[in-house]
C-alpha cells in the first residue's frame, strides 16, 4: 500500500494513536486495518469512550449474561466489560510494541470519582496493572494536584502511567517533575527504569472553545483577533518545557540508568469550532517524541486532506510566548481559564462514568428479564 498522510506523519517521529476502543473494533478487525492503512500505534480510552461503545449494539450481551448470577456492583460488571476489551486490544498491539516498545499502548482510566483522592488513585491503577499485567499498558490518572503524587509512586514502583487531563503549563511542569522524581526512587531501589513508561496527555482543543468563548464576550477588536490562538501555543510551550526537561545532567543521570523521556501526547485535537479547519491541531502540533491520539473522523480527515509541513511543534515559539501577555492585556485570565478546564474536565468524565453504570445496569436488567 502507498504511503499514507499519517504514515508520513508517523516517519517525522510522532505516533498516531487512536482515542476510541470497543469490542466490535477489535473483533471485526478494524483495529488491525487502522494499524496497517492508517498508522495506528496506540489506544487510549475513558470513560465517555466506554459508555458510548456499551450502550450502542450487543455485542457485550454475552458476556454481561456471563456475569448476571456472579456480580451485582455496576462498576465491578463495567470493569469485566472494559477489562477483555483492553486485555484484547494489548494483545493485538503486542507485536507494535515488541517491535518499538514506545508504542503498542492501551490505556484504561482509574475511576474519575477518584480524581482528588490520591490513595484511591493509586490503589486502583496498582489494581489495574496486576488485574491486566500486560508490558504495553498504560493506566490513566488524572494530573490534579492530588494526582500528582499517586503518579510519582507508580512510576516509583515500576508502573507505566498516561497522565491524563493536563491544560495547563504549570500543572504539566509538575506532571513532569512527578516522573522525575518517581524515576529517581525507582533507581534508588534498584529498580529497572527501562521497564517503565509514561505519556502526559495535553489536552488542545478545549483550551480554544473556553479562552474563544470569553474573547467573544469581550467582543473587543483586539480580543476577537486573539480567537483560535491559546490552544496551539499552548501546546508549543509544553513541548519547549518537555525538551529542557529531559536534558541537563539531571535527565542524563537517568538516561544512562535506561530511562526514557516521558512524551507529550496530544490530546483532543478535533476541531470543536467548525470555522476552523478540521485537522488544524494535528497539522500545527507535528514534532518528534510526540503522540497524537485523534478521534475516527480526525484520522479520516487527515488521511483526505491533511498536510505534513515540517516541525511545526517548534514553530512560532516567540509569538507564543508574547501571546500570553497579549491575552491578559485583553482581560483573559489563563490562570482561570486552565482551573476551570481541569474542573470541567473531571466533571465530565464523572458525569459519563455515571451515565456508563445506569446503562450497565439497565442493559443487565433486560437480560435479567428476557
Amino acid at each position: 500500500m502507498a504511503e499514507s498522510r499519517l504514515h508520513e506523519l508517523s516517519a517525522r517521529g510522532q505516533s498516531v494513536w487512536i482515542d476510541y476502543l470497543s469490542r466490535d473494533l477489535v473483533q471485526t478487525g478494524e483495529l488491525k486495518r487502522l494499524m496497517d492503512e492508517d498508522a495506528v500505534v496506540g489506544v487510549t480510552s475513558n470513560p465517555t469512550i466506554f459508555q458510548k461503545a456499551i450502550s450502542q449494539g450487543n455485542a457485550y450481551d454475552e458476556q454481561l449474561k456471563e456475569l448476571l448470577d456472579t456480580e451485582s456492583d455496576p462498576k465491578e460488571i463495567f470493569l469485566q466489560l472494559a477489562v477483555r476489551d483492553v486485555k484484547s486490544a494489548l494483545e493485538v498491539l503486542a507485536p507494535v510494541h515488541e517491535k518499538a516498545p514506545e508504542d503498542g499502548y492501551v490505556s484504561i482510566e482509574v475511576d474519575p470519582n477518584f480524581a482528588y483522592d490520591t490513595k484511591a488513585t493509586y490503589d486502583e491503577a496498582i489494581r489495574f496493572h496486576e488485574w491486566i499485567d500486560r508490558p504495553n499498558l498504560y493506566v490513566k490518572i488524572p494530573g490534579t494536584e492530588p494526582g500528582l503524587q499517586a503518579i510519582e509512586d507508580c512510576i516509583a514502583g515500576c508502573h507505566s502511567i498516561n497522565v491524563t487531563l493536563v491544560f495547563s503549563l504549570p500543572r504539566y511542569r509538575e506532571v513532569v517533575e512527578a516522573y522525575l522524581r518517581g524515576l529517581e526512587r525507582l533507581a534508588e531501589d534498584g529498580g529497572d527504569l527501562t521497564k517503565v513508561r509514561s505519556v502526559a496527555s495535553f489536552f488542545v482543543s478545549r483550551v480554544d472553545t473556553e479562552t474563544d468563548k470569553r474573547l467573544d464576550a469581550i467582543g473587543t477588536e483586539e480580543a476577537l483577533a486573539l480567537r483560535g490562538k491559546l490552544a496551539i501555543a499552548n501546546a508549543r510551550l509544553a513541548y519547549e518545557h518537555y525538551l529542557e526537561a529531559f536534558s541537563g545532567p539531571r535527565w542524563e543521570a537517568l538516561e544512562a540508568k535506561g530511562a526514557l523521556p516521558q512524551r507529550c501526547l496530544w490530546a483532543s485535537t478535533s476541531t470543536k469550532n467548525p470555522a476552523y479547519r478540521d485537522v488544524l491541531y494535528v497539522e500545527e502540533l507535528i514534532g518528534p517524541h510526540t503522540v497524537d491520539t485523534m478521534p475516527e473522523e480526525t484520522i479520516k480527515d487527515f488521511q483526505d486532506h491533511g498536510e505534513v509541513r515540517g516541525d511545526t511543534v517548534l514553530e512560532g515559539i516567540d509569538e507564543a510566548h508574547k501571546l500570553f501577555d497579549q491575552l491578559a492585556a485583553v482581560g483573559i485570565d489563563y490562570d482561570d481559564v486552565v482551573a476551570t478546564l481541569e474542573r470541567e474536565g473531571v466533571q465530565k468524565f464523572s458525569d459519563s462514568f455515571a451515565e456508563l453504570l445506569d446503562g450497565v445496569m439497565a442493559k443487565r436488567g433486560a437480560l435479567v428479564t428476557s
